[in-house]
């Protein structure tokens, strides 16, 4: 009978280590930008890499349909449940430990009245300002604001790759006054450090060069105002 000889290879324990991501310098992240953007996309990928704790916002509204429709009075119900969704999903941040965990949210709460300006009427905004004044001084401030930009040409054409059933309705007229309308606020930003992305000429979901040099972007985000305009932008 041949003999039968069993080797056995023995891996060191740090064989098995995951290489260490060396953290953020900032505990809480809010992405913004117009519909399409890539706010969500970008929150994912950084909770992944940095295990992070995601705050999605909740686009369940169930007015959302007939505001995309243009129904009447479907806009001031539609801004009224998104603001006390997004508040109650901002004052949860306060309960976490933010000294040991990374969260990540792809809207802040200042976007609601972006969106509110550009929907209510006077009679209504009259009404909404009142109760966002009651909310707005509870709910806590990111550390840092990433504000993702784009054409209007980019916008489209993400708005359509991702096919939401929803946002089918959404025109080119809107989708430019929302653009003009988160430039004209972030303009004037002064609460946080704001980091200005252009995403135009990046794609940070399926080229990992580019999500690592955004990475290094945010890492040496400071106090202020600071833009990044990658190369071909």
């Amino acid at each position: 009978m041949k003999a039968v000889t069993l080797i056995f290879f023995i891996l060191h324990p740090s064989s098995f280590i995951l290489p260490v991501v060396p953290p953020l310098p900032f505990r809480h992240i809010a992405v913004e930008g117009p519909i399409g953007v890539g706010k969500t996309s970008l929150v994912n990928l950084l909770a992944k890499r940095f295990r992070g704790t995601k705050i999605l916002e909740d686009v369940d509204n169930p007015f959302l349909a007939d505001f995309y429709k243009d129904k009447r009075g479907a806009a001031f119900r539609c801004q009224l449940f998104f603001l006390l969704s997004r508040y109650d999903q901002q004052r949860s941040i306060s309960q976490r430990d933010l000294f040991t965990e990374l969260i990540l949210a792809d809207y802040s709460f200042p976007k609601d009245k972006i969106f509110a300006y550009m929907t209510l009427e006077d009679s209504e905004l009259m009404i909404y300002n009142r109760m966002y004044e009651l909310l707005y001084d509870s709910v806590p401030k990111p550390d840092l604001v990433i504000y993702l930009q784009a054409s209007l040409d980019t916008l489209v054409k993400r708005v359509k790759k991702r096919g939401r059933a929803y946002e089918k309705s959404i025109s080119q007229d809107y989708l430019k006054e929302l653009s003009e309308a988160y430039s004209h606020y972030f303009y004037r930003y002064d609460e946080t450090p704001l980091l200005v992305v252009n995403t135009n000429e990046i794609d940070f979901v399926n080229t990992p060069e580019h999500f690592d040099q955004l990475i290094e972007q945010i890492r040496n985000a400071k106090k202020g105002t600071q833009y990044y305009v990658p190369l071909g932008s």
